[in-house]
């Protein structure tokens, strides 16, 4: 019997919190890893793994959205990963959703930049994360988010 590596799908708008989630790869080197960017200039950095573009979208472009969570979805279905990691912001609160529909475990780990409230798809995406992490000690609660250091 073939043991395979769990597919762990690492997800992140372009800027920031890609960079932020680049930080988070070593710790996964050598497992199956497939990103998802909203920048397609990006699969250099990660090449020999996979990447999967989307558009990026906000609160602010509502049908942009709509076409951002469809997008999101075909990634999460064809990849079917069993883990889910996302630094945010729109393509990560639709790949942490998405992920747990499909029965991935689920991490959202909120933008350094957010140093005095979670990011509002941090805070959407606490109900659909079995991890829910912030990067500021002084934003975690008992009931989530947690604080275990920040990665920038």
């Amino acid at each position: 019997m073939k043991i395979t590596s769990p597919i762990i799908l690492m997800v992140a708008s372009h800027g920031g919190h890609w960079v932020q989630m680049r930080r988070l790869a070593p710790a996964f080197e050598g497992l199956s890893v497939h990103y998802v960017s909203t920048n397609p200039e990006v699969a250099g950095e990660v090449a020999p793994a996979p990447l999967s573009t989307v558009k990026d979208a906000n609160l602010n472009r509502k049908f942009a959205l709509l076409r951002l969570a469809w997008d999101v979805f075909w990634v999460v279905a064809r990849t079917r990963p069993q883990v889910v990691i996302s630094t945010g912001a729109a393509p990560g609160f639709f790949a942490v959703l998405f992920g747990k529909v499909f029965g991935a475990r689920t991490i959202w780990v909120d933008s350094l930049a957010n140093a005095e409230c979670m990011s509002v798809s941090g805070a959407k995406a606490k109900r659909f994360t079995d991890l829910w992490l912030t990067q500021w000690p002084h934003l975690a609660r008992e009931d989530g988010p947690s604080y275990k250091g920040a990665v920038l």
